[in-house]
């Protein structure tokens, strides 16, 4: 064959596989699979409760419940457990059983508009099914499927919701009862069970919701599985055309959540089975809806926009407002990074939220209000003043990282970045009550430590010596720019807070501030740390001078460092972040084309199938990487659309550039005052377009 030839025929190959990929990609809110190879899962999560979707029909792959910590199987620290899962079911019609191999029709579906997942398929020509996950966000410890069967003629099914006992846990008990009254039946089904340490007691209840009337309801028969598992089953003989609906409530708590939680865990079943199906999904649709009202829209690429809704939806689904809990970088996905809460979320999944939700924001920042103590403790331990936030964050606020890792004891800029987050509320909101109740304490307590934690050098600057850089393959060096930057940041914005609240605060504060040291190499460009010659670098470091930090505001040295360190950066085995961070900076620069290219190699190597399920880094299976979603939507926020937090207070717009194809691109439901804003391409781009909702 002739190679033109066969190059052409390539490359049309090519661009009709991304004119498909284009056009299956045109729901901004659905994403669908009906190949389920290399399969990884999706969640949908209440920011309490993550489901995690399972290639086999009417399963799911596990439960992750947040705040929920103990010493299992990862080492000398405290992680998230695998738990009980209480949706799984075991669908039988005509005494067959139902697995993926022996459906057709399969298809399954993420509806992030409504946070639904969904599946459907035949079997052979019996019946067609169709079956629903929901984490309740009504209900943040309640999950609901939804079992709908269509026999094509008479059929008998047998149902078996089966609930297992994670090897996690242990000295499990079982318990089944039935509540009768002459206007309800609800067959209670629960387990409960010890954490690995048997700190933690854990419990499941379920329910079967049925549409007939008590009396003529299926009848459960309850059965012990085996030692780990029981099961409740019932059986009905269906007529051709006869549509059949039930379903399933489970309610999971643990002693974090209530003192209680065996006798709680079956009074929310009850209390779901009692709100019925179709009111629980019309609450959890409710809630979904207000989420939305701040969302992106994308005009001119569909694909983007579909993965933009996608990261947005993750964000939402891992968080929730008076909660007290914060993501950790795999959210409530599994059990990557063990939970723990990093600098991941003030720094990358924080900002979005602020800007889009800011009751959200707060519940994050409360999480580490409460652990303030902690980190006081933790500084003391260290001969510090002031409080020294954990590299990784669990339930108790004291350090959880491995002790093989380095970061535990020597990664301090996350004390800074944990102040920048608290300033950055008041800044959107504007609540004073708030910063002098909450946000002194932690900004006082932070530039406390910086003040024990800096050096003072022979020509009268501060230095930071013997950490380990945000850039983490750099450990143990001096005056790394990060962290030198980011306690410069705290130290200044103590004082704002000071001023605000008409406080007093060390004057020393102020010199230190303003003498953190910052190198630069010979060629002028912003030094990593004093020791650095040009090694490839983990993730963006210097960069993060200019966004988020606004130290360096000189364009040309922004320009000069970005085309430095985007070299430096290798093409696998660095987290998503970095490239969101460089877009982001291009998109400030006015260069809509290296904005793009950044924009596009931050997210979409890191996809997996089906879902678009974000790795951390590129062909990475840790899914879902809420660090880079959070960046990649601040490259999009305060990118390509140009939104900031104004250092006076509240969000102001700036002229950037944003991607050439894109026509238009508006930021609904920003600040408190749920202000719209936008961005177009054209003769218009990048003035700003921001008003009001009302």
């Amino acid at each position: 064959m002739n190679w033109q030839l066969y190059k052409q025929a390539a490359m049309m190959l090519i661009w009709l596989f991304a004119a498909r990929s284009q056009t299956m990609a045109q729901d901004p809110w659905i994403i669908s699979a009906t190949n389920f190879d290399n399969y990884y899962g999706v969640t949908v999560a209440n920011g309490v409760m993550g489901i995690v979707s399972s290639p086999e029909p009417l399963k799911a792959k596990e439960v992750i419940l947040a705040g929920v910590y103990d010493n299992y199987k990862r080492g000398r620290v405290n992680n998230f457990l695998p738990n009980f899962n209480p949706l799984n079911v075991h669908l039988s019609i005509n005494g067959n059983s139902i697995y993926r191999w022996n459906i057709n029709e399969f298809r399954q579906e993420l509806d992030m508009r409504n946070g639904v997942f969904t599946g459907s398929f035949n079997f052979r020509d019996l019946a067609s099914v169709k079956y629903e996950y929901y984490a309740l966000r009504n209900l943040p410890h309640c999950a609901m499927l939804t079992i709908k069967i269509v026999p094509k003629k008479e059929i008998t099914i047998d149902v078996d919701q089966v609930l297992e006992t994670p090897e996690s846990l242990r000295d499990a008990q079982y318990y089944y009862h039935e509540l009768n009254r002459s206007h309800v039946y609800i067959p209670l089904m629960t387990s409960v069970a010890q954490s690995p340490t048997g700190n933690i007691r854990m419990a499941a209840s379920t329910a079967v919701l049925f549409d007939e009337k008590p009396g003529e309801q299926p009848r459960i028969n309850h059965k012990m599985e085996d030692n780990d598992r029981h099961s409740a089953s019932f059986k009905k003989t269906l007529s051709a055309g006869e549509e059949y609906n039930f379903a399933i409530v489970g309610a999971l708590l643990s002693s974090v959540h209530s003192g209680d939680p065996y006798n709680q865990a079956e009074r929310l079943a009850i209390y779901a089975t009692l709100e019925g199906r179709e009111r629980l999904i019309q609450r959890h649709r409710k809630e979904w809806n207000t989420l939305w009202e701040s969302d992106i829209i994308i005009e001119g690429d569909a694909q983007a926009q579909q993965d933009i809704h996608n990261m947005l939806y993750h964000l939402y689904s891992f968080t929730r407002e008076n909660s007290g809990f914060s993501p950790s970088p795999m959210g409530l996905s599994g059990l990557g990074y063990n939970g723990h809460v990093f600098w991941d979320t003030e720094i990358f999944m924080y900002p979005p939220l602020l800007v889009l939700h800011p009751e959200i924001a707060k519940s994050m920042i409360e999480y580490r209000y409460q652990r303030l103590d902690a980190a006081k403790r933790q500084a003391a331990l260290y001969g510090y003043d002031g409080a020294m936030f954990p590299w990784e964050s669990a339930a108790s606020g004291e350090e959880e990282t491995p002790v093989w890792a380095l970061s535990g004891p020597f990664e301090h800029h996350i004390t800074a970045d944990v102040a920048i987050a608290a300033w950055q509320y008041y800044l959107v909101t504007g609540d004073k009550e708030w910063l002098k109740e909450k946000g002194w304490p932690i900004l006082k307590a932070t530039a406390a430590f910086w003040q024990s934690r800096v050096e003072k050098n022979e020509n009268g600057r501060y230095m930071i010596r013997n950490v380990v850089a945000a850039d983490e393959w750099a450990e143990n060096i001096d005056n790394d720019a990060y962290t030198n930057g980011a306690a410069s940041r705290n130290l200044l914005y103590a004082i704002n807070c000071a001023d605000v609240l008409g406080v007093s605060y060390p004057p020393v504060w102020k010199e230190m501030a303003g003498n953190i040291v910052l190198g630069k190499m010979s060629d002028g460009v912003t030094k990593e740390h004093d020791s650095y010659k040009g090694e490839p670098i983990k993730q963006a470091d210097v960069n993060l001078l200019a966004y988020p930090l606004g130290i360096i505001t000189d364009r040309r040295q922004i320009a000069q460092d970005l085309a430095y360190y985007e070299t430096r950066v290798p093409e696998r085995e660095t987290p998503a972040m970095t490239q969101a961070v460089f877009s982001l900076i291009y998109a400030r620069l006015g260069d809509p084309g290296k904005a793009y290219h950044w924009f596009k190699d931050a997210y979409l190597p890191n996809l997996n199938q089906p879902f678009r399920v974000m790795a951390e880094t590129k062909g990475g299976s840790n899914p879902y990487f809420a660090t880079g979603a959070g960046g990649v939507l601040q490259t999009v926020i305060m990118g390509f659309a140009g939104l900031d937090i104004d250092p006076n207070g509240g969000i102001r717009q700036l002229k950037t550039a944003m991607p050439e194809h894109w026509k238009k691109l508006t930021i609904t439901g920003a600040g408190i005052n749920r202000q719209m804003y936008t961005n177009e391409t054209g003769p218009s781009a990048g003035k700003p377009k921001g008003k009001n909702k009302n």
